[in-house]
């Protein structure tokens, strides 16, 4: 198996010992992404939606870097702090992608990194 690592130097750098994706014959693995200004390392805003939006945009250049695009996602897990975030995040996910959407799984976990209140992880295909 070939594994190579993928980096965007325009989304957040890891905050631990991972990579932002790793890419295996024709799938990348995003690693979850949270609402980090690349730049700082902090958090972009305490609102959902501000935070909803910056990882998408994370997530898009992790996947530029990898040489595809939102079109290639094939699969997305979100993990939200609260569940009443759940609309936030179906409306501000509806500019980002079109249809067909990807496959998705919504979970609600206790905390995340950083205390954000929300992070997606992905599959893509190129």
């Amino acid at each position: 198996m070939n594994k190579q690592k993928i980096y965007s130097q325009s989304a957040p750098q890891a905050i631990g010992p991972y990579s932002q994706a790793i890419h295996v014959g024709n799938t990348v693995y995003l690693s979850g992404q949270i609402g980090l200004d690349p730049k700082t390392m902090t958090l972009i805003a305490d609102d959902i939606s501000a935070q909803t939006e910056q990882v998408f945009r994370n997530m898009l250049e992790v996947c530029k870097a990898a040489g595809g695009n939102f079109d290639n996602i094939v699969k997305l897990t979100i993990f939200l702090t609260d569940f009443a975030h759940f609309p936030v995040v179906n409306e501000i996910m509806t500019n980002f992608f079109k249809e067909p959407y990807p496959a998705r799984s919504t979970i609600q976990v206790s905390a995340l990194p950083k205390a954000a209140k929300i992070e997606i992880e992905a599959i893509m295909l190129v």
